[in-house]
């Protein structure tokens, strides 16, 4: 059953946001309404009930389901609204009070430590162009199909392709037996960076190249609110392409670029994390910082 204007648990999600809220949940319907429809068939007759040791659990009703996604939807929309009026129209490198604004901004409302400098190094700039990447080789012999986990997954990414070449640091890992999950998550967020035009860089290459490897770093739509926790995992683009950093297939569809030209601007500084303790992936997904710490 689709999510339509004659669904109840929708009228129900529609007077409780109203305004600017109402257009979002709206544009989160539109986009992920087949997906909610597979998720709520056969459970609007009542509660549903899945087999688990030791006994059943109810399985999440269409309502518990759509308010979760408010609550989602909701937290891109504060952020949105924090973030608006506080960039210049044009895509350009932001002034140092700028950056020193919007630290402080994605910082609070993030729960990160989110620095557009870290331990001397910083990239060319914060605020610019996306584009998207290409899956990246984890480790000898591996191959595109073996980077999705299901039909699902292969539908989403698959289409992207695989990079002829390596990322800038080689494999992820060194061969299929030493793969880990975080070697996973690292190769599915992750970004390519212009190290190289970093101030400094040349100067001290084998310092900033080990600063760059698998840094953390925070990727923010500012036109919708979505975020991303990523890794810088390649260098590039090159300067002539347009564009100031990329995305591999999961970041862009994340922050709300997988469609159309696969372009767009976005904000991306550093996470200062020393004890790894943030998560990769979608902010306020089910796996993500926030979450992890009780976050609502």
């Amino acid at each position: 059953m689709l999510f339509t204007s004659k669904n109840p648990q929708f009228e129900h999600l529609k007077k409780k946001w109203g305004g600017k809220q109402k257009a979002a949940s709206e544009n989160f319907l539109q986009k992920h309404g087949e997906t909610l429809r597979k998720a709520t068939i056969g459970g609007l007759g009542g509660l549903v009930l899945a087999t688990i040791p030791g006994g059943i659990a109810p399985v999440p009703t269409p309502q518990a389901i759509v308010q979760g996604i408010a609550k989602t939807e909701d937290k891109n929309v504060l952020l949105r609204e924090k973030l608006k009026g506080q960039l210049p129209e044009e895509v350009r490198k932001l002034t140092p009070e700028e950056e020193k604004n919007i630290e402080t901004i994605l910082s609070d409302n993030l729960g990160l430590n989110v620095k557009a400098e870290l331990s001397g190094i910083r990239l060319n700039r914060s605020y610019g162009l996306i584009g998207g990447e290409q899956h990246l080789y984890r480790y000898p012999g591996d191959t595109l199909e073996k980077h999705a986990d299901n039909t699902a997954d292969w539908a989403m990414y698959g289409g992207s392709g695989i990079a002829p070449g390596l990322g800038a640091w080689g494999y992820f890992t060194s061969s299929e037996g030493n793969f880990t999950p975080e070697d996973k998550m690292r190769e599915r967020y992750y970004l390519a960076v212009p190290t190289f035009l970093s101030p400094g860089f040349s100067e001290n290459f084998g310092k900033y190249r080990d600063f760059y490897k698998f840094r953390k770093m925070l990727v923010v739509n500012p036109k919708t609110g979505q975020a991303v926790v990523a890794v810088v995992g390649d260098a590039g683009p090159a300067e002539w392409t347009g564009k100031h950093l990329g995305g591999s297939p999961e970041v862009m569809h994340y922050v709300g670029l997988a469609e159309g030209p696969r372009k767009g601007a976005v904000l991306y500084f550093f996470i200062d994390d020393p004890e790894n303790k943030v998560p990769l992936g979608p902010i306020n997904s089910s796996n993500n910082f926030l979450a992890m710490k009780g976050g609502s």
